[in-house]
């Protein structure tokens, strides 16, 4: 698995996630034909699923690094590991995984309040939360294109190529967050019977997934600063907007909790929080700090 998060990650940055793409969709696809032939065919049970899953990975990884490995070559690198180079990466890294703990921290949060709320909240909660999840990985598309397309512009020393490749990125992830909302409030009412029969659940989702759908917008803008700034390389601004926003948050979560509102007021307090994080980068990217230009 960390080779090929290494391996899309250099990908990535050289502006090919057509390779990455298509490794991902073949090493699923065999995933399931092993885990078929495995489980079933030789009744391996839970071994087979994961030796299956094994393989699969072991076989993107290899695939993702030769490719990685091959354009190293071509570029005339000599493949030895570049030292400076792999503490410069940990470097940049330490922040950015202390932004991504943050956000960990926001569900998890929001996952402990649901659980006061009872059993049928809970299980709502846990729908909504892999829908919400769904989506960030749809949204989270743009952010990446941002993220790389920065890093490139950047690195060019193009600053208002910059600002116009963010203006263009934010366009795109509210568009993308709007078609995201209108098709959740469109589904809302039905998308609980993928999940269950269950009819209490659906009670509390509903509710729940209307006031999901209308903090996408928000989301989609979110996203988009978001990889614009870690393309920039501006993990330690994220991580300190993170760890703010996250005590901004928790307080109205603890409170929603407390009063037991339910589940549709928790999830505007999640909005809060996005809208926080929106202030946050909005604010960062309207200054110059973050524009650090290469030679």
């Amino acid at each position: 698995m960390l080779l090929v998060l290494a391996a899309t990650g250099a990908l990535r940055g050289v502006l090919d996630l057509r390779t990455p793409l298509v490794v991902t969709i073949l090493a699923n696809l065999l995933n399931i034909a092993l885990n078929l032939l495995l489980v079933h065919g030789f009744d391996l049970g839970i071994g087979g699923s994961a030796a299956g899953t094994a393989i699969a990975q072991w076989a993107a990884a290899l695939c993702l690094v030769a490719v990685v490995l091959r354009r190293a070559r071509a570029a005339g690198s000599s493949g030895r590991p570049d030292v400076a180079g792999v503490v410069a990466a940990a470097r940049q890294g330490v922040p950015l995984l202390a932004r991504t703990a943050t956000l960990r921290a926001a569900l998890l949060l929001g996952t402990a309040v649901a659980a006061t709320f009872g059993d049928a909240p809970l299980a709502a909660h846990q729908i909504a939360t892999s829908l919400v999840s769904f989506l960030a990985f749809a949204l989270d598309a743009v952010a990446i294109a941002g993220q790389t397309l920065t890093g490139r512009t950047l690195g060019a020393g193009d600053a208002e190529g910059t600002r116009a490749l963010t203006r263009r990125m934010i366009v795109w992830g509210l568009g993308t967050g709007v078609v995201a909302a209108v098709l959740l409030l469109v589904l809302a009412p039905f998308v609980g019977g993928w999940f269950t029969p269950d009819a209490t659940v659906h009670d509390a989702l509903v509710p729940a997934l209307v006031v999901v759908a209308l903090v996408q917008p928000i989301s989609g803008v979110v996203f988009v600063l978001d990889g614009v700034l870690i393309g920039a390389g501006d993990g330690v601004y994220l991580a300190w907007a993170g760890l703010a926003v996250l005590v901004a948050y928790a307080p109205l979560a603890l409170l929603a909790g407390s009063l037991g509102a339910g589940l549709a007021w928790l999830w505007a307090a999640y909005g809060v929080f996005q809208l926080a994080r929106l202030v946050t980068l909005w604010l960062r990217q309207r200054g110059d700090a973050w524009l650090v230009l290469g030679a």
